[in-house]
């Protein structure tokens, strides 16, 4: 059955590997009888300040307090069109695929300004203006997939479970089980291409190929089995005593 799929990507530099890996996206997906959507950040001359410019008509002029201003634009439908305009892409997505090189440990500026202007409350966060009831498995984009593509400069080792810059999977929990899995994404495996400040053609070729190999049924991939808010595995916030007992970090709000 044909989906749609909403490609957000972040670099300046059209002939990146991260580009190349956009373009076999696009073109496998498209072959394949897939709707793609695109959100081209850089080509966009995307606004990646979250600031007063994104309320014009706010309901406290005196203070700028961010999430009663988002609820009042999103619920009043007075957003810019920028940010209404990649909502609508969100909503009409099946997956949605963030190509993205690693710099500095994340993710670029004029991404994860995306996301902090794009998430407004009442959409991503304050679903259905129930606080936090809806999030970490429930939430708007519940049903959905979505994916993260990125390049990463260092060489594997580094990113090892021991390796000194942090296991990647750790470094890029945030985005994963935050930006993604809390307002109800199913989070596929992260796709990660390593060394890619020296990568030779014929090494990159390959990782197309992979890719291209991956993307054949990734509408069929198991997502990371993070533990879902609104189970039993947690008690207030809190996961239950009788889950991964006397540990703690990330690891143990995954259900291996």
């Amino acid at each position: 059955m044909p989906k749609t799929a909403l490609i957000v990507y972040a670099h300046p530099e059209p002939t990146s590997l991260t580009c190349q890996f956009v373009s076999e996206t696009i073109q496998t997906l498209e072959q394949r009888g897939h709707t793609v959507l695109k959100s081209d950040l850089y080509g966009m001359g995307w606004k990646a300040v979250f600031d007063e410019s994104d309320f014009p008509n706010r309901i406290n002029k005196d203070r700028l307090e961010f999430i009663q201003e988002s609820r009042n634009a999103y619920t009043t439908n007075q957003q810019t069109q920028d940010i209404t305009k990649e909502q609508q892409k969100l909503l009409a997505a099946d997956i949605v695929i963030f190509h993205f090189p690693l710099w500095w440990f994340g993710m670029p500026a004029i991404l994860k300004g995306w996301i902090d202007r794009v998430y407004a409350y009442g959409f991503a966060y304050g679903y259905k203006d129930e606080g936090n009831h809806y999030r970490y498995g429930d939430g708007i984009f519940k049903g959905k997939q979505a994916l993260l593509s990125v390049m990463v400069g260092g060489p594997e080792k580094d990113y090892a479970p021991r390796g000194i810059n942090g296991p990647l999977d750790e470094l890029l929990f945030p985005i994963t089980h935050g930006a993604l899995f809390f307002p109800g994404f199913d989070v596929l495996p992260t796709h990660a291409v390593y060394g890619t400040g020296k990568l030779e053609i014929a090494v990159a070729e390959k990782e197309l190929a992979a890719w291209r190999y991956r993307l054949d049924d990734i509408f069929n991939e198991p997502p990371i089995p993070f533990r879902r808010q609104n189970s039993d595995d947690y008690q207030d916030g809190i996961l239950s005593d009788h889950i991964c007992s006397g540990e703690s970090g990330q690891s143990i709000h995954i259900d291996d």
